[in-house]
């Protein structure tokens, strides 16, 4: 008995597999990852999940899916992705992302524009929370640097890509981290330095790469930028307070405060406006939020019914040390991310069963977290069916394979997070 319990049950990893059946399957048939969304492909799994085990009654499952949707973890996860919503908002709405941008563009040398890209993205990323919102405000600027120089506009379009992904991947307010965090029960700014000095050697990489390509090009920029840094501040008081490690809600509360007020200081935002902007925020995580109680109810059902254990079995009868864990995790989340074209989601479904591991194995939390987030965004950032590829695609007009090509960063974090793995770097300290 005790045998069997060890082994787990593989048949109740049917809802899994009828999700990734419906997910996958709607977009090779329609030719769009996008077209089933995520949230009805998972209540069909819901449904799948309910129907199995009849020993238990109908209302016992829905006390075990509740259980599970009403996690502590889960529902901090969901306050905080509708702070980080309502933040982003607000900013946007007075004018934090221009004036980034201008800011950034006006402090760039011409002849390291690409390059500049990069790190302008990266910027905007880790303010923003977000590499889909940094590309889709880029990109337009990116298409006009490409045609006053005639570098590629794939280099181009690749470079604030990769920038992008390498801001959201240490974002304090990202969802990717916010999720990583949560589900491994670290703090953010651990989880940050982590990821920092891991992905830090892949940016600095693709710089250079970034540097050879481009330095046989010309390059004027005669634009004139109007700067206005009161706007950039609430981005840099949510980095650093993060980074001081102050409590993610009132770091997200006082930012939205923040922002407001200097929306009404330079006439940006009216009340009324502010109200909206905090309304749209969060209305763009409700999905995500309800995503998450939904995965978390099913994966409770999951693993009541034994389908946890199984993954465990299956994983740790291959697992022989700590190194080979840390490959189990990271290639978990691959496999999520590739089977659901976004990194958030993939985190949210192996979070739980990474922490399991982690804590068989003795892997730090911060280091879970970090290999979660990496790996995701890795392979996030190199599909071409993938949100950020397809939106800057769609924006510059060319085919998603073009940019893929061009996109080092990803591959380039990925390949450090191998290394790491394999080196045991960096030293964390207790």
């Amino acid at each position: 008995m005790k045998s069997d319990q060890r082994k787990g049950n593989p048949w109740a990893l049917l809802p899994l597999g009828l999700f990734l059946i419906l997910f996958i399957g709607s977009g090779i048939m329609t030719g769009d990852f996008y077209s089933m969304p995520v949230l009805v492909a998972f209540l069909f799994s819901s449904i799948a999940a309910f129907v199995m085990n009849r020993q238990q009654s109908f209302h016992e499952k829905v006390g075990i899916f509740c259980k599970g949707a009403g996690q502590e973890s889960i529902m901090m996860m969901v306050m905080i992705f509708l702070l980080a919503g309502a933040f982003s908002g607000v900013a946007k709405a007075m004018g934090g992302v221009d004036a980034t941008v201008q800011l950034s563009l006006s402090l760039l040398p011409p002849h390291l524009v690409v390059v500049g890209l990069f790190i302008i993205a990266g910027f905007i990323s880790v303010s923003m929370g977000t590499s889909v919102g940094t590309i889709t405000a880029l990109t337009p600027v990116g298409l006009g640097v490409a045609q006053a120089t005639g570098i590629d506009v794939a280099l181009v379009v690749g470079a604030i890509v990769g920038g992008g992904m390498f801001g959201d991947n240490l974002s304090i307010i990202s969802d990717t981290t916010i999720a990583a965090v949560r589900t491994q029960g670290c703090e953010l700014r651990d989880k940050f330095k982590v990821n920092f000095l891991i992905v830090l050697p892949a940016a600095i990489l693709a710089l250079i790469i970034l540097l050879a390509l481009t330095s046989q090009y010309e390059v004027t920029l005669d634009a004139v930028y109007q700067i206005e840094w009161l706007k950039v501040v609430p981005y840099l008081c949510i980095l650093v307070g993060a980074l001081m490690g102050i409590n993610v809600f009132i770091l997200l509360g006082s930012g939205v405060a923040l922002a407001g007020v200097i929306g009404f200081m330079t006439h940006a935002l009216t009340l009324q406006q502010f109200i909206d902007a905090i309304s749209q925020g969060m209305a763009g995580m409700q999905e995500l939020a309800l995503l998450c109680l939904v995965v978390g109810g099913v994966l409770e059902l999951i693993k009541h019914h034994g389908g946890i254990d199984y993954l465990l079995y299956l994983i740790k009868s291959r697992v022989r040390s700590k190194k080979g864990a840390e490959i189990g995790i990271a290639t978990l989340v691959s496999v999520m991310d590739l089977a659901t074209a976004n990194n958030t989601i993939a985190i949210v479904m192996a979070g739980p069963l990474a922490k399991e591991i982690a804590e068989e194995y003795e892997i730090d939390p911060r280091r879970s977290a970090s290999l979660l987030d990496i790996f995701s965004s890795c392979w996030q950032g190199l599909i071409p069916y993938g949100a950020q590829i397809l939106g800057a695609a769609g924006l510059a007009a060319i085919s998603p394979m073009e940019i893929v090509k061009y996109v080092h960063y990803p591959m380039l974090m990925g390949v450090f997070g191998i290394l790491a793995i394999i080196f045991g770097f960096p030293k964390l300290k207790k």
